[in-house]
C-alpha cells in the first residue's frame, strides 16, 4: 500500500505529470521496440542486405557473372 501511494503521489497526482509521464513511456518503448525489430531482421536476413552485397557488387561480384557469359558461347 505505500508503494502505491508513493506512486499515486509522484506520478498521478497531477494531471501535467501523468501526461509527461505517459510521453515519456511511450518514446522510450518505441525506440527501444524499434532497435529490437531492426537488429533481429537484421540477423534474419544477414547475407540479403544491402550493405552486406555492397562490397561483393563493387568489388566486381563473385564470378558467377562471368560463368553465365562463357556458357552462352
Amino acid at each position: 500500500m505505500v508503494f502505491y501511494n508513493a506512486l499515486r503521489n509522484i506520478l498521478y497526482k497531477r494531471n501535467s505529470v501523468f501526461v509527461a509521464t505517459v510521453f515519456t513511456g511511450a518514446f522510450v518503448f518505441q525506440a527501444s521496440f524499434d532497435v529490437g525489430v531492426t537488429k533481429w531482421y537484421e540477423y534474419h536476413n544477414r547475407g540479403k542486405l544491402w550493405k552486406d552485397i555492397k562490397p561483393r557488387i563493387l568489388a566486381g561480384g563473385d564470378g558467377a557473372e562471368d560463368e553465365d557469359e562463357e556458357d552462352d558461347e
